[in-house]
């Protein structure tokens, strides 16, 4: 008997405004990956009106937007957004996450995607 494979882990983390992560495709299998975004920034002392975002784009189209004042003046604050991709096989998949900010400073934007198998 075979030994399942091992689940595919894709992981990109920066420290800047934009983080892409790009999967290669498998020829003979179709895969699920729950993949999860983060956003965290740094909110300043005079929190007045800075504000944070998170848009995710999946091989180009806008899945997810949010945008939130930003809490916890001089410490941090952030965003999350979880979802579930099917990538039949064949095709690559590319994910990107955009941060933005007003007043508040990105400290962290990570992507990572886990493939999800079945039992």
């Amino acid at each position: 008997m075979a030994s399942p494979e091992k689940p595919e882990l894709w992981r990109t983390e920066v420290g800047d405004a934009v983080a892409v992560l790009h999967i290669p495709g498998a020829l003979k299998r179709a895969r699920t990956f729950d993949i999860d975004v983060s956003l965290l920034v740094r909110v300043p002392e005079d929190k007045s009106e800075a504000w944070h975002a998170l848009t995710l784009e999946v091989d180009g189209k806008r899945q997810w937007h949010r945008r939130i004042a930003s809490s916890c003046p001089g410490q941090t604050d952030g965003l999350d957004y979880h979802c579930r991709v099917v990538l039949e096989a064949g095709p690559s998949l590319r994910i990107r996450a955009v941060a933005g900010t007003r007043g508040a400073v990105v400290q962290r934007l990570q992507i990572e995607a886990r493939e999800d198998q079945p039992s």
